[in-house]
């Protein structure tokens, strides 16, 4: 059992509240998940050729100046760092996938959670309220965001196992369910040069749908596609540097509700999660169907 919630703002006079509209969602979904948290938010864009990586560096806080110090030796490109504690976002001019092979050679305690030109990703150990703390999610801006609250049944609880799971570009997926067959999913890939950073299955599924959209799929696309590869009970939540969107699998045993008003779209795995949110006795109110997309665009 896991919590999910998303939220896009509409009006952009809102978006500067994202992160003080969202605090009360995730830690509503405590109950739901008193093992870790993560959240991914979109901001204003970064211009190309620019990315920001957002990084993690465990229990301790790395150097982030001495690491920007040896990555400015190296790379001749502009590059800024802003720092949370034991996360950090990294923007550069470099290439990003140059960036992330440097980060793998050189700084091996340093994880990479995400790269793009809008995401930034914070995900630790620890009760949700804690997290929002230590990371100040009250005080973050932006469009959209994607956030989950995890109760471990099926793998370590670690900030690597921890929700949002993203893959290429502005891309992360939440999960409230349980595969039965991230092994054979993860057997089909890894010869196809997809890599898997750990044993958890909602990995499985971020993976599969980076193979699928790495072959040319669009995101409802893919979405549909594993309907019919990936087995077991889930409901979905993914964000792009666009879209927010959710599915819910044939069955849809895992909870989710959605309020969509003109100012905003909420969702949540339950709507203690949403009662809170402006105008909420206004907003039109429903569960997603088995097996059916939905998706807003900012």
């Amino acid at each position: 059992m896991c919590g999910i919630v998303g939220l896009l703002v509409k009006k952009p006079a809102l978006r500067h509240r994202l992160g003080e509209l969202m605090v009360p969602m995730l830690t509503g979904m405590t109950e739901r998940g008193p093992d870790s948290a993560g959240l991914a938010v979109y901001t204003t864009p970064v211009t190309a050729p620019n990315h920001k990586l957002s990084l993690y560096s465990g229990e301790r806080a790395a150097d982030w100046s001495l690491l920007l110090q040896r990555l400015a030796g190296d790379f001749t490109e502009h590059h800024e760092i802003a720092v949370h504690g034991n996360h950090a976002v990294l923007t550069t001019a470099a290439d990003a996938d140059e960036v992330v092979a440097w980060l793998a050679r050189s700084a091996p305690a340093v994880a990479v959670l995400s790269v793009g030109q809008s995401i930034d990703l914070y995900k630790d150990v620890g009760a949700p309220a804690d997290i929002a703390r230590r990371y100040d999610f009250a005080t973050l801006g932006g469009t959209h965001l994607v956030g989950h609250t995890r109760m471990a049944t099926e793998s370590a609880v670690t900030p690597a196992h921890a929700h949002p799971f993203t893959a290429g570009r502005d891309f992360c997926l939440v999960h409230n369910g349980s595969l039965s067959n991230p092994h054979l999913v993860r057997k089909r890939l890894e010869p196809l040069g997809i890599r898997f950073e750990t044993d958890n299955d909602t990995e499985a599924a971020c993976r599969y749908f980076e193979w699928r959209l790495r072959e040319g799929d669009e995101l409802r696309t893919a979405v549909a596609r594993g309907f019919s590869e990936l087995d077991g009970f889930f409901t979905f939540l993914m964000g792009t540097e666009t879209e927010l969107l959710i599915v819910r699998d044939a069955f849809a045993c895992k909870p989710a509700v959605v309020a969509e008003s003109d100012d905003y779209v909420a969702i949540a795995s339950e709507f203690r999660s949403l009662a809170h949110l402006p105008d909420i006795g206004h907003a039109t109110l429903f569960e997603p169907k088995p097996e059916e997309i939905y998706s807003w665009q900012i």
